[in-house]
């Protein structure tokens, strides 16, 4: 009898737990699992004792009782950098706020003096490093912005080392323009002039090139005005690119039902949003980012609005915000507990944070995000008892296994 060729995998994995964020409430389970792929994609899964009849794979893998997850994915990070903030940190510790440090030539403004002088190379070699930490700990998707450069051939060189990451490591890299993220000394008083070189000059020819997969902006006191944020989403619309927002971290400027009216992918940080914005986020579809490392490291003590986005059923995701001044973390586990001690998220709703909603606020949803069928075989397996020692466990990295397209790219002790 000829053997169904549905059932020829390349690889199989058996003996395995699978947490496949693909139930009604963002979370499923299947104890004593399995799963299949095929051609880089999840090809069946399901209980082991349910394995077609039949069925034959090239490579399997014994997950020795250890958890399966989708491989997770962290959704707003800054990590192309050079040069460091420390001396920022003590400032704050000795009482200077961060309005403070920005307005007096710090803050963004000393990173970009550091990345506009770094080359290329050099700017990649410090990245890799942050990043294999973000790998080791099951990463297999992660979003990269802009916004150092604050001129189009630092963009450019921002972007540039952001695709060779991807095409480098074992990760998806999404790549956003964030041009608009604060005003460079060269255009000191002439916001608007610069958000014109933003618009008509920046974005085009990054966009041209192939750079860019979504356009973000800092819509602040200290940054630009939700109608200087209108301009540079209406010049992402004419592109045919999605727009995001870093919107009411340090203030309520309406930035959050500003993106939501362009039908923005994602609004992060919200420590002080409104219940307006609330509503327009969930009538849009925007997923609310969460950035508890900033939170942390700044000292917030205003906690975003966790109740009220989860009752209005708006989508939470969870992030590093790695960057050098707000958010020096490269570690998405510490970055899931903390939202769970800081901003009291369960830890199915972390985990669904830096997975399937994630996802969403990448616009990835249909490719990864969960464990189903014909989604991209992206997973990591873990020495844990229970999903819920990921977001608990401090310092600890259980990772034993990454698979990315379908191939082994890491494994742990």
């Amino acid at each position: 009898m000829p053997i169904d060729q549905s059932h020829e995998w390349d690889s199989l994995w058996t003996n395995v737990h699978l947490a496949t964020m693909a139930g009604p409430a963002g979370y499923g389970e299947v104890r004593d699992g399995a799963l299949a792929v095929r051609d880089g994609r999840i090809a069946w899964l399901g209980p082991r004792d349910e394995l077609p009849a039949g069925h034959v794979a090239k490579d399997r893998h014994d997950g020795k009782g250890c958890w399966l997850t989708p491989g997770l994915i962290d959704c707003h990070t800054h990590i192309v950098y050079a040069g460091s903030r420390s001396d920022e940190f003590e400032a704050r510790l000795n009482g200077a706020t961060y309005e403070e440090i920005a307005r007096r030539g710090g803050g963004i403004m000393s990173t970009v003096r550091a990345t506009r002088a770094a080359t290329e190379d050099a700017l990649l070699e410090a990245s890799l490093a942050r990043v294999q930490n973000l790998l080791a700990e099951g990463v297999t998707t992660l979003e990269i912005k802009s916004g150092y450069g604050l001129d189009l051939a630092t963009e450019r060189k921002m972007l540039r080392v952001a695709r060779r990451i991807g095409d480098t490591m074992p990760v998806r890299v999404r790549t956003t323009f964030l041009g608009a993220h604060a005003l460079p000394p060269e255009y000191a008083g002439e916001a608007d002039r610069y958000i014109d070189l933003v618009c008509k000059d920046m974005l085009p020819a990054l966009a041209a090139e192939g750079l860019v997969d979504a356009v973000d902006a800092f819509c602040e006191k200290i940054g630009f005005s939700p109608a200087q944020t209108a301009r540079v989403f209406d010049a992402a619309r004419n592109l045919g690119l999605p727009v995001k927002l870093h919107a009411e971290q340090l203030s309520d400027q309406g930035g959050t039902s500003l993106v939501a009216r362009y039908r923005g992918l994602s609004a992060d940080h919200l420590e002080y949003l409104s219940q307006e914005g609330i509503a327009a986020m969930a009538q849009a579809g925007t997923v609310a980012v969460l950035l508890p490392g900033a939170f942390y490291f700044l000292r917030e003590t205003r906690l975003p609005p966790v109740q009220a986005l989860r009752g209005a059923g708006v989508p939470i995701a969870v992030s590093t915000d790695c960057n050098p001044g707000t958010s020096p973390m490269t570690s998405l586990l510490l970055a899931m507990n903390m939202a769970c001690t800081l901003f009291r998220l369960t830890p199915q709703e972390a985990l669904a944070g830096t997975t399937l909603h994630a996802a969403k606020a990448l616009g990835l949803e249909n490719e990864t995000g969960s464990l189903e069928v014909d989604k991209r075989a992206d997973f990591a397996l873990w020495d844990i008892e229970r999903p819920a020692e990921l977001a608990y466990g401090i310092g600890r990295n259980p990772c034993r296994c990454v698979v990315h397209g379908g191939v082994v790219r890491y494994t742990g002790r």
